[in-house]
């Protein structure tokens, strides 16, 4: 079983995002949730909700899914598309600049069963 939640366009560089979102890989659901209760980056808060998104998916499509006994199999973050900006600048210049976007990723899931469908892709 493995479950997904995205969100897109968050106004965050992708490389800022990705700082707090390698804390959380290969880590119970529970123990992910209080690293980033206590991880003081901004873009924290938005990393939990699509956690909290992703177990939420989880019991919604399993009914027999133990919510303890998750883990996030993957998270990680995507560059979304730039918005080109315009700064003004001495002399009648113009310099440019670019506010990044960035798409999150989490998928969960029990490690069980991750494990067989890897043993039979090596077959």
């Amino acid at each position: 079983m493995q479950v997904k939640a995205e969100a897109r366009y968050v106004r965050v560089s992708p490389q800022k995002a990705r700082l707090v979102v390698d804390l959380i890989r290969g880590r119970k659901a529970g123990e992910a949730i209080t690293i980033l209760r206590t991880t003081n980056k901004r873009i924290s808060p938005e990393v939990e909700k699509v956690l909290r998104s992703a177990i939420a998916n989880a019991e919604d499509r399993f009914t027999d899914v133990d919510v303890d006994s998750l883990l996030v199999i993957e998270a990680y973050v995507n560059e979304g598309p730039r918005q080109k900006r315009i700064r003004p600048a001495p002399m009648g210049r113009a310099y440019r600049y670019q506010r990044r976007t960035a798409h999150i990723v989490v998928k969960v899931g029990d490690g069980a069963s991750e494990a067989a469908v890897a043993a039979e892709e090596k077959e």
